[in-house]
């Protein structure tokens, strides 16, 4: 009954706020296989399985950037969209020229991606700050949760070579899940980036099954106290999310 009335209102409800529909299911319903096709295919008929670039982009950039840069402190691309979503290279080009474009203007940018980052980033601003979300080192994860995203270990090697050529590199740790989800060393993730400036680090939110693990909020309070320790120990800087600490 319940996976009936899921699928009617996924059916439904308007495409302008389907991803964060989609968010409230994942996090209210156990994993279900069933639910999860129904999404992407869903999803694929009204995406059409393709990301749409905005043409005019750069055209955009060249009205609004002498209008605001004096305001402007840096740009994040970005938390809506990946900036250089794997295996789309014409949108990994339209992304490298926003941040050539920007940077031509003296404004620092921000990256966040899932995919590679370029080495061409390493020709830009050393002003900008490039970073990967890293959530598990398990492959076999990663295909089950971010399909359509790029290996860990391709991730942390490009993150690694920006790193190398003089660039602040940064680490996205969240949603980080419970081990009712996935069990693995925190230790060895922490690991794999003790090459970074960076470390941010927040619990998934939202989900039943993290609220069903026993002694949750101790757990994520262990993981915290382990971040900070860390990072002290190899002189990065780190920022916990908001919620991720409990009393």
């Amino acid at each position: 009954m319940k996976e009936s009335f899921v699928m009617i209102l996924l059916l439904i409800i308007v495409p302008t706020i389907l991803p964060f529909f989609i968010i409230m299911i994942a996090g209210n319903l156990k994993y279900n296989k069933k639910i999860k096709k129904v999404i992407m295919i869903i999803l694929s008929i009204i995406y059409n399985d393709e990301p749409k670039l905005v043409i005019n982009a750069l055209e955009l950039l060249d009205n609004e950037i002498p209008k605001l840069k004096d305001k402007i402190k840096s740009v994040q691309l970005c938390f809506t969209t990946d900036p250089f979503m794997y295996g789309y290279e014409e949108i990994q080009k339209m992304s490298l020229k926003c941040i050539e474009k920007l940077n031509s203007a003296g404004i620092k940018c921000t990256v966040l991606t899932k995919g590679i980052l370029p080495q061409e980033l390493a020709g830009l601003s050393k002003e900008n700050e490039y970073g990967i979300t890293l959530v598990s080192l398990n492959e076999d994860f990663r295909k089950e949760m971010e399909p359509f995203s790029a290996s860990y270990v391709d991730r942390i090697e490009a993150l690694k070579y920006l790193h190398d050529s003089g660039y602040k590199t940064w680490v996205s740790i969240e949603p980080y899940p419970t081990p009712n989800i996935i069990k693995q060393d925190f230790c060895t993730i922490l690991e794999s980036i003790k090459f970074v400036d960076k470390i941010i680090f927040g619990r998934l939110n939202y989900n039943k099954l993290v609220s069903a693990y026993k002694n949750h909020k101790e757990f994520f309070n262990l993981l915290v106290k382990l971040t900070i320790d860390f990072c002290n120990d190899h002189d990065i800087a780190y920022h916990i999310k908001e919620g991720t600490i409990s009393d």
